[in-house]
């Protein structure tokens, strides 16, 4: 196989996965608390030899998540909470502890406060966040600290991965931060509201009518460049 095939079909694999990327983050444009994903296209260069010149392909390997503030929508959820500016919920997953910017909680039976798919929210120290049942009004403020009838009783812990990099996307919208975490102190929250998803459909979708045309035009090269191989071994073989 020649250079160019081999250029273009590395070319042609990192568009085919920038295109699945896209197609992910227009189909959670509506998902609470989604964070936008993107590729990061690098160039790999070898040399082929002293009197050749260099081979060059590309890569998309690296995965980088958007941190864009998504809009705030007013729910008046009591443990709706939305976070304005930097950090994250941090919840406790049989697969260990995640961060999410859903804020969609709610107390269980057992009055631990938990997400949509029953994981323990986790205060700064780690610990399960408890909500005393038939306590009164519950407020909570910017930074977390829940309230019942003015009674600080909890308070819901906010985290920044040390590598937002390193951030590994598990479902949805939680997060793995394999290089750990530290409080996060700038960022706030805010009661009865959720952050909606930070995707851009119609950047997306004209994303993706780019990709695709790039993708095409990739498959016409590798089909004609077939197209001449087959026409030197024929010519080859008379």
């Amino acid at each position: 196989m020649e250079n160019a095939t081999y250029a273009t079909l590395t070319r042609q694999s990192g568009l085919l996965r920038e295109m699945q990327i896209v197609a992910n983050n227009i189909a959670n444009a509506s998902t609470t608390g989604f964070r936008a994903e993107g590729v990061i296209f690098s160039e790999y260069v070898r040399a082929l030899g002293p009197e050749a010149p260099s081979l060059s392909m590309a890569t998309a390997a690296v995965r980088e998540t958007m941190q864009s503030q998504g809009a705030l929508d007013q729910t008046g959820g009591t443990f709706d909470l939305a976070v304005e500016g930097d950090g994250f919920f941090m919840v406790e997953t049989p697969q260990g502890e995640r961060l999410t910017r859903a804020g969609h909680f709610t107390p269980n039976a057992d009055g631990d406060l938990v997400n949509a798919d029953g994981y323990r929210v986790l205060d700064a120290g780690g610990a399960p966040v408890f909500v005393p049942q038939g306590v009164g009004q519950i407020g909570i403020a910017a930074d977390g600290t829940i309230s019942a009838d003015g009674t600080p009783v909890g308070q819901i812990g906010l985290f920044l991965p040390t590598d937002l990099t390193g951030m590994a996307r598990e479902g949805g919208v939680l997060f793995r931060a394999d290089a750990g975490v530290e409080p996060a102190l700038t960022g706030r929250m805010i009661q009865g509201f959720l952050e909606q998803s930070n995707v851009n459909p119609i950047a997306q979708i004209t994303r993706m009518i780019e990709v695709q045309r790039a993708y095409e035009l990739g498959q016409t090269f590798m089909d004609k460049e077939d197209e001449r191989i087959r026409g030197v071994i024929k010519a080859l073989g008379r």
